[in-house]
């Protein structure tokens, strides 16, 4: 898609510089519409580790024209190995289907840089603190902006959510992780196939388990997983002797995570609403469809439904507005709400550990392809 030279009259106001409110921003500003996204932090930054995306989420990057510099440090691994008690189960490649592991940051910079070009005004240290479903936002300074949409990006703790009142279900499992980035150390850590997303289970005497994610030549993302009842699992710092002890092929990089600055537990949790939509405020990312992370499908289904909004928005008619938000939830939500529930389910059972998991219905999110006038079809022969 190329840039739009014209501006449509539109405008605009999103709460969150993440993942989904940059996705939203930019292909409002690549239609057309004028953008102000509005980011709490003082830093314009991604925080976390790495990141596994799939097609649907590869195919927003190229749409937006952030794919050439996410793609600049990034990897696609061979396999995504299953390991049980140290011993291989399972080695999965896809068939082809396009994925890519990289840092949070380095797509957090991409996705910004795509918003900047496409003309987006970005405001740090601005803080929504309400938004009205008429089109408008005050923010923490007491400032009132209208817009002809209000999208509300702005996390599992969404000021724009609650303070309209959108009505949710939330809760959390007995499991969180742990999450690094750290040094590859591919050379300490000796023969084996070390490109490869290892996913390490131990299930016996005690659950802890080892998301081996390489992101690029120079990083690696790990995750510690424990339950939340495991006092010694989920401590940070981490105990060293614990997970060494456990995962003994695993210590160089353990040891640089032991010593990593700012280490947080944090606990999986669901949050399903029943509407995305209200009036001309539309929700998108983990405001509206927080999830577990047993399906890597957090960030894509946030930038594929930011994405698609961004198309229904500009499609509707004024009088049909809030209309042709409903009918953007309507046809979008039924992937994410399978694949939310997915992961759910694999988060309480553990049921990741069995290996060879990603077969096509738990592949259904990600080969989805938001860019596409056939998706809606596409996706009814799938469901057939």
């Amino acid at each position: 898609m190329t840039l739009t030279t014209s501006n449509n009259g539109r405008h605009a106001e999103v709460a969150g510089a993440g993942f989904a409110g940059l996705t939203a921003a930019t292909a409002l500003a690549r239609r057309g519409w004028t953008v102000c996204v509005h980011e709490k932090g003082e830093d314009l930054r991604e925080q976390g580790a790495g990141i596994v995306l799939w097609h649907n989420s590869i195919k927003v990057l190229e749409a937006i024209g952030a794919y050439t510099e996410a793609m600049s440090d990034s990897m696609t691994p061979p396999y995504y190995e299953t390991r049980v008690h140290g011993s291989p189960v399972s080695h999965e490649h896809f068939d082809g289907l396009p994925w890519r592991t990289m840092t949070r940051p380095h797509l957090h910079r991409s996705l910004l840089s795509a918003a900047l070009e496409a003309g987006v005004e970005i405001r740090s240290g601005s803080e929504v603190v309400s938004a009205d479903p008429a089109g408008s936002i005050t923010l923490a300074s007491g400032e009132t902006r209208t817009a002809d949409l209000v999208v509300g990006a702005d996390g599992v703790r969404s000021k724009v959510r609650d303070s309209i009142g959108f009505e949710q279900e939330r809760w959390k499992s007995g499991d969180g992780i742990i999450r690094f980035l750290v040094p590859r150390h591919k050379d300490e850590l000796g023969p084996g196939e070390w490109d490869n997303v290892i996913d390490f289970w131990n299930l016996e005497p005690r659950y802890l388990r080892v998301l081996y994610v390489p992101c690029n030549e120079r990083e690696l993302y790990i995750a510690l997983g424990a339950p939340r009842s495991d006092e010694q699992g989920s401590r940070t710092p981490v105990d060293l002797d614990l997970w060494t002890s456990a995962f003994p092929e695993l210590t160089p990089v353990l040891k640089s995570a032991a010593v990593a600055e700012d280490a947080r537990y944090y606990g999986y949790q669901t949050t399903v609403l029943q509407r995305w939509t209200r009036g001309r405020v539309a929700l998108v990312g983990d405001s509206a469809h927080a999830m577990c992370p047993a399906l890597a499908q957090g960030a894509g289904t946030a930038m594929a439904n930011a994405y698609t909004l961004a198309e229904a928005a500009t499609g509707a008619l004024h009088a049909g507005f809030e209309h042709a938000l409903e009918e953007w939830e309507r046809r979008e939500r039924p992937i994410t709400d399978r694949c939310q529930q997915r992961s759910a389910d694999y988060a309480a059972t553990r049921g990741m550990a069995e290996g060879n998991q990603f077969g096509p219905e738990n592949l259904e999110a990600a080969v989805y392809d938001p860019t596409s006038l056939l998706r809606h079809a596409d996706a009814s022969r799938m469901e057939r």
